[in-house]
């Protein structure tokens, strides 16, 4: 099938073509975002891979469904910028990748979290400026320390074997509990009144829904323990970051990892560095020496750009031969 990928980078490229290394697909990339006005590079293809941050809303889906796509093959695993009753409507199909590897975005949690408790970004800028002094930077064990998972789909799990690894105790909420992986990872389900009391460290690994939005907001952080960390490498608007910027300002938190923002369209993913950064609160987040943001590079190894490129492919494949598609989402959920 023809494919029009759009939002493309160059590990995107490489990625998929060596995916496609047969030439089962014909793939077109595009670095453009899709949205309205891009909608017209979909022109004579009938799958359109689209990334986190296209914007395929009902308008688009319709101008797409005329240009006779037949289906949207994310190469993510959030579809909130997909209007899936539009696309019902429209008898798009819709696919995703729901878990590339878990264990990319799950190290990633801990890379930042290592970061700010120990204070290596701050000593690697220090170091650069032959600043060898050790003042400001105690940091604090992981060991023996709580560990709070919003979230335990496999990325949470992942980051709950981690955190075993460092010998932290493990408290997790999810609407669905999973009791078996509990047990064999030797972790506890509570509820989340009680995890943010109990956390030193609060990790999300949840998806964002209308029931999730701003869920890290001023009641939360204010119910968090005092001189917690939190660490977000899920979805960006699961935090409000006016209220984040306010714990960091009192002093609630002791630290904050970031690999998403909820305003990062636009500026993630993009080299900003000739024109200045626009966005007010996002600089403001950066003023913090104890706020670490990433831009979104959770999944960025090699074995999750492959595991990636594959789904997208057989996603595609399966919906060519008329198979039942495994990962499809619809608005029924």
């Amino acid at each position: 099938m023809r494919i029009a990928v759009f939002d493309t980078k160059h590990y995107d490229r490489q990625a998929l073509e060596a995916a496609n290394a047969e030439g089962t697909h014909q793939l077109v990339f595009h670095e453009a975002r899709l949205a309205a006005d891009t909608v017209a590079l979909a022109e004579g293809v009938e799958v359109v891979c689209p990334f986190v941050n296209d914007r395929l809303d009902a308008p688009v889906i319709a101008r797409l469904a005329e240009r006779g796509v037949r289906m949207v093959a994310l190469r993510c695993a959030g579809y909130n910028a997909v209007d899936l009753e539009a696309c019902a409507a429209h008898g798009i199909a819709v696919t995703r990748v729901p878990a590339y590897s878990p264990h990319a975005v799950a190290e990633h949690a801990f890379a930042l979290l290592l970061s700010v408790v120990r204070r290596i970004h701050k000593a690697y800028v220090r170091v650069r400026e032959m600043d060898f002094s050790l003042d400001g930077l105690v940091g604090f064990d992981l060991h023996g320390k709580t560990l709070g998972i919003v979230g335990t789909g496999r990325i949470g799990l992942a980051a709950a074997g981690i955190a075993r690894g460092f010998g932290m105790r493990v408290l997790a909420y999810d609407v669905q509990p999973d009791a078996v992986a509990a047990q064999r990872l030797g972790f506890t389900y509570c509820a989340l009144d009680r995890l943010r009391a109990e956390s030193d460290v609060v990790s999300l690994h949840l998806p964002l829904t209308p029931d999730s939005q701003h869920l890290i907001d001023a009641a939360w952080l204010e119910a968090m323990k005092p001189g917690a960390v939190l660490v977000n490498t899920s979805r960006g608007a699961l935090v409000d970051t006016a209220a984040l910027i306010g714990a960091l300002k009192s002093g609630r938190l002791a630290g904050v990892g970031l690999d998403v923002y909820e305003m990062e369209e636009g500026v993630f993913f993009e080299n900003l560095s000739s024109r200045g950064l626009q966005d007010d609160q996002l600089a403001r987040l950066l003023t913090f020496p104890n706020a670490l943001v990433t831009s979104h590079q959770g999944f960025l190894t090699r074995e999750a750009l492959a595991s990636i490129a594959r789904t997208v492919l057989d996603n595609v494949s399966a919906f060519e031969r008329g198979e039942p598609l495994v990962h499809r989402v619809s608005a029924a959920g």
